[in-house]
């Protein structure tokens, strides 16, 4: 009975489209008055989601890739990419997903590198004979890299609710994020190798590289800070995203002189606006969570999940489906604590290995990003190309299934994604 209630109230109010995080709450809530707990267990189980240590984390990231968007970090490093390979065909194309993986990471969340990339190269490749539709549908794309490459706000997440560390999960993500931007570029170059309205550009004189490069060198050197300090053990993740706040700050107003004084509130607003999203999402997403859990539900999803196959291989496959239709319609935060209590003890009994699936898991739903009906990065997309979702849709799908490509990869040979962790000896 209580699983009809729970399940069956989230997913009439989703038909009836209420925002994921409202459904999940509500439907906890029904669950909890429906098990006869007092009321007052709402409040607790949705504080205690969001009352942890590593969770300040994202809100301080988040606060960091505000301020590298405000200090015109994402022009320099632009102009730096531009100028060493924006003259082959489709160069800028190639410019857009490497722009993207670097500013993927200084924000660690896909809809912010959209956001900051799309304003400058959509209108760049359109001007130079790119279709519009196709530039927009790229930079959407090429912005879910920001999910996987470190630092990653749903690898804080997982790891969080998987107990896995924060810092293997962001080492775990580089390769697999390298090889996102590599599936992205090759599927571009492919698309593009008959356009004939492209303009190349000349070729930069070294003089011009080297300069792009001085300019974009503050930029390049904080992921590098970052994730330096993180795995030479100067700071913690949380403590590594307070610096990044800070260092921004120094890079903005004092390097760069982009920030002025009197833009440092707005800043601080859009960052409070996007945490407030994020923490509200987390809380409502753990009631319902801890609700599934204490009620035995997940455990009989578990076993009837298991029920179906005993081959790995299969149920690999079985996991990525489903991790691919919920990315259609919820968010990276609401899936995992939608559907790691039910698949996790599943992967541990496959002895499949934890952090391999935490990036697998995050990849779906980077994928996700782009699949309509609630794909994020299409609608930050959209509004910045000014075009309607159903011309940005038409173009996306080389892109998705590029994605899903490097998914499956990574998916059946997951030493791709463990190689760097266990060469650096961290527990896998």
């Amino acid at each position: 009975m209580i699983g009809f209630v729970l399940i069956g109230t989230f997913f009439f109010l989703l038909l009836m489209r209420v925002p994921v995080a409202a459904s999940m709450g509500l439907a906890a809530f029904a669950g909890i008055i429906n098990m006869g707990f007092k009321i007052s267990v709402f409040p607790t189980v949705f504080y205690a989601a969001i009352a942890k240590y590593t969770m300040l984390a994202i809100p301080f990231f988040i606060v960091a890739g505000v301020i590298m968007d405000y200090a015109g970090i994402s022009s320099r490093l632009i102009n730096f990419a531009n100028a060493c390979v924006g003259h082959r065909k489709g160069g800028l194309a190639v410019v857009t997903v490497i722009v993207a993986c670097f500013f993927a990471a200084i924000s660690g969340s896909g809809p912010a590198t959209v956001a900051a990339i799309g304003g400058v190269l959509i209108p760049a490749m359109v001007r130079q004979g790119y279709n519009k539709d196709f530039a927009t549908a790229l930079v959407a794309s090429s912005g879910g890299i920001g999910m996987i490459i470190p630092p990653s706000i749903p690898f804080i997440i997982y790891a969080m609710l998987a107990e896995v560390s924060v810092g293997t999960m962001f080492i775990a993500g580089i390769i697999p994020g390298i090889l996102f931007g590599v599936f992205f570029s090759v599927a571009a170059l492919i698309y593009l190798r008959n356009d004939d309205n492209v303009i190349q550009q000349e070729k930069q004189p070294l003089s011009v590289r080297i300069k792009a490069f001085k300019d974009a060198l503050w930029a390049i050197m904080m992921p590098v800070i970052i994730l330096g300090g993180i795995y030479g053990g100067i700071f913690t993740p949380t403590e590594a995203a307070g610096v990044a706040v800070v260092y921004g700050l120094f890079v903005g107003i004092v390097v760069y002189r982009e920030i002025k004084l009197r833009q440092l509130w707005k800043i601080f607003v859009d960052s409070a606006v996007s945490s407030s999203i994020i923490m509200f999402i987390m809380g409502c997403a753990g009631a319902f969570t801890w609700i599934l859990t204490t009620s035995g539900v997940a455990q009989q999803l578990t076993h009837a999940l298991v029920a179906i196959t005993d081959n790995d291989a299969v149920m690999l496959m079985i996991i990525t489906i489903i991790f691919l239709i919920a990315g259609c319609f919820v968010d990276s935060a609401s899936g995992f604590y939608l559907l790691l209590p039910i698949l996790l003890p599943i992967i541990r009994e496959m002895e499949y290995s934890i952090i391999a699936f935490g990036v697998i898991a995050t990849s779906n739903f980077a994928i996700g990003q782009v699949t309509p009906p609630v794909g994020s990065n299409l609608f930050v997309a959209c509004n910045i190309a000014n075009i309607s979702m159903k011309a940005l849709v038409a173009k996306v799908w080389p892109f998705i299934i590029a994605g899903v490509l490097c998914l499956l990869l990574i998916t059946y040979i997951p030493q791709i994604i463990t190689i760097l962790p266990t060469l650096m000896g961290m527990k896998m």
